[in-house]
């Protein structure tokens, strides 16, 4: 058993690892050519909410066994009460292959790539009183590649699934209960939507303790908008919407800036060209007013997670990776980091996979703030 697990890695590790190299040495044409599928889309049979009542449609839910959301990093304890939060996290894109728009439920490599991820990026959340992280049949890497209407087909699929995961997840809210929406990259372009659609103009509203919107552009033209909660401009404001896209400089941001412009924003326009949200996961804040251009010196960072792949976990350094909103609007944190996290920085310095992780301490600290803020401001709301 131990050594299928072991092939298992190594399997996941080579695609990647094929994945990067690509990306360095490829134009953006061949890259499209390599990864983007040359199939035709697969219409797939819409599912009701209900599919999601059962569990084994979750990558982490209250009562699953092993749940990968509860994972702790060594040192950092289980806290003493729960809070009364309910946090619905959307893992990002795990599917790199080719054959297929869509990953299908049972795809053994991209589920247990979702668990990996969910481990990493959903556990800083897990202070709250529950996580759900809905299994979705996500679009492959390739539909964020491409122009093609088989890319939006795919997208709309996967959006179809977590909007009805999310329908499920609302039915189990205590009535009352805050929420907090959180996201990764493919999962963080869906749930901008999400919110769009689902949290703007009704009651969850005013439950929303926060959005963690990381690893894929929020437009502040174009999307924010239209999301129904504002950019976090404190670090003890609720109710609002954090971002941010990782780079270490020299930073190469073409390919990044040019699968942005791709896309439109929430109101139906393109966002070419317009400036996006940064938070800074340290301070909070979007670097805005004086002082910016200083941004948070490492040793204010509570502690990076650096992956242990083989035995799926980690540990966390703290006082290495410092961060700065630039003018560009990316995440800068410096040279690249002298930790050993892997081999999956992207080219031209894009730590988009390390995102969460290199601000996993900070991420905890920001959502108990932002959990108690929401708090605070219940016991006063008028009644």
């Amino acid at each position: 058993m131990a050594r299928k697990f072991l092939y298992l890695i190594a399997g996941v590790t080579i695609v990647l690892l094929l994945l990067i190299v690509a990306l360095r040495i490829w134009s953006e044409d061949l890259t499209e050519m390599a990864f983007v599928p040359t199939v035709s889309f697969a219409k797939q049979q819409a599912l009701p909410p209900e599919s999601w009542e059962s569990p084994a449609m979750w990558v982490s839910r209250p009562g699953l066994k092993n749940d990968p959301a509860a994972w702790l990093p060594p040192g950092v304890a289980a806290p003493a009460q729960k809070l009364p939060v309910a946090v619905f996290f959307v893992h990002p894109t795990s599917y790199v292959a080719r054959d297929a728009w869509n990953a299908a439920f049972d795809e053994p490599i991209s589920r247990d790539r979702a668990a990996l991820f969910v481990q990493g990026m959903a556990s800083p959340f897990n202070e709250a009183e529950s996580i759900w992280a809905p299994r979705y049949r996500q679009a492959a890497i390739g539909a964020f590649l491409t122009a093609k209407p088989e890319a939006a087909q795919a997208i709309d699929l996967a959006y179809a699934d977590v909007g009805a995961a999310f329908e499920i997840f609302t039915r189990h809210l205590r009535p009352g209960q805050p929420i907090a929406l959180a996201g990764h990259s493919q999962g963080a372009f869906l749930l901008r939507r999400l919110m769009r659609d689902r949290i703007a103009g009704t009651p969850l509203a005013d439950r929303l303790v926060g959005a963690w919107i990381i690893g894929w552009p929020v437009s502040l033209d174009h999307d924010l908008p239209k999301m129904g909660a504002p950019a976090c401009t404190s670090a003890e404001q609720s109710g609002c919407v954090v971002s941010w896209l990782s780079v270490a400089d020299p930073a190469d941001t073409d390919m990044l800036l040019q699968a942005y412009a791709r896309r439109t924003g929430l109101d139906g326009a393109s966002v070419a060209g317009s400036p996006f949200l940064c938070t800074n996961p340290i301070t909070g804040t979007p670097d805005a007013g004086a002082g910016a251009e200083a941004g948070a010196e490492a040793g204010a960072n509570l502690g990076s997670l650096v992956p242990d792949f083989a035995r799926r976990g980690g540990t966390l350094a703290a006082k290495v990776v410092p961060a700065v909103c630039g003018p560009d609007h990316f995440l800068h944190i410096g040279a690249p980091p002298k930790l050993d996290l892997g081999p999956y920085v992207l080219p031209g310095n894009n730590y988009h996979l390390y995102d969460v992780t290199l601000f996993w301490a900070n991420l905890r600290a920001d959502f108990e703030r932002r959990a108690a803020a929401w708090q605070t401001k219940a016991r006063h709301r008028p009644r």
